[in-house]
């Protein structure tokens, strides 16, 4: 265990101390100080570094957990969580697991990649900052070896820097978010526009023909993390969702 991983949790003396603790960890795994998989310290560690009681440090880390912040393993130890891919149509979406679902086989292809500051061009399709470094990839989701869906997604490297790296060779950038990266706010949009030259020759439709558009951005701590736009065959989609009068069910 790291001496810096501990002195980084702090108390800020406001409200109760199992809370202070509770808020200083979640904030640490919230503006990605402590990504998933990262080791927590453990309850007696805490309890030295924080002057507080066993019960008081339990407590903390009970919340956490109860919050899906941290697993609590007996033998191997607590972890910060990785987030939970969730796949209802308003959510966050895994296209593999989407495609599974529908007894399909699953393949990706990234058709293209380039890291560094957006063009004009792409800075207003995503309304980026010019000076922002991104990396903006095209990417082929098949199912059952035919197109299922085109995804154009910038991804910014200054709240996701390990995305510099990473090739995208088994995991597509979607799902490597899901599994790397944390978010607390998102938006998305759903509009139809017709299928151009590059729609038709990737996704197998016929010129103007209606495609589903699905624009997604999310922001972590007020940070932009990525933005995508994806690219349905109409005739072959439909989203579904169903709910009550107090959200999904």
């Amino acid at each position: 265990m790291t001496e810096t991983r501990l002195d980084a949790v702090k108390l800020d003396g406001a409200g109760p101390v199992y809370d202070q603790i509770r808020r200083s960890i979640r904030d640490l795994v919230l503006d990605g100080s402590w990504p998933p998989g990262t080791s927590v310290p453990p309850e007696h560690a805490l309890m030295e570094q924080l002057g507080a009681s066993r019960m008081t440090v339990h407590r903390a880390l009970v919340q956490l957990a109860r919050e899906g912040l941290i697993t609590r393993r007996r033998r191997s130890g607590t972890i910060v969580a990785s987030p939970p891919a969730s796949h209802a149509m308003l959510d966050i979406l895994s296209i593999p697991d989407e495609v599974r679902r529908l007894g399909q086989s699953y393949a990706f292809e990234i058709l293209s990649r380039r890291d560094g500051k957006p063009s004009a061009e792409l800075a207003a399709l995503f309304e980026l900052k010019r000076t922002e470094p991104v990396a903006h990839l095209v990417t082929l989701h098949r199912s059952g070896g035919q197109p299922h869906v085109l995804e154009e997604r910038v991804i910014h490297l200054a709240t996701v820097p390990a995305a510099a790296g990473e090739r995208f060779e088994d995991t597509p950038p979607g799902d490597w978010l899901l599994k790397n990266s944390l978010w607390s706010e998102a938006e998305h949009a759903i509009s139809a526009i017709a299928a151009g030259p590059r729609e038709v020759e990737l996704l197998a439709v016929t010129r103007g023909e209606p495609c589903l558009l699905v624009e997604r951005r999310t922001w972590n701590q007020g940070k932009p993390v990525t933005a995508a736009r994806l690219l349905y065959p109409g005739g072959r989609h439909r989203f579904v969702g169903r709910f009550g009068p107090y959200g999904a069910v």
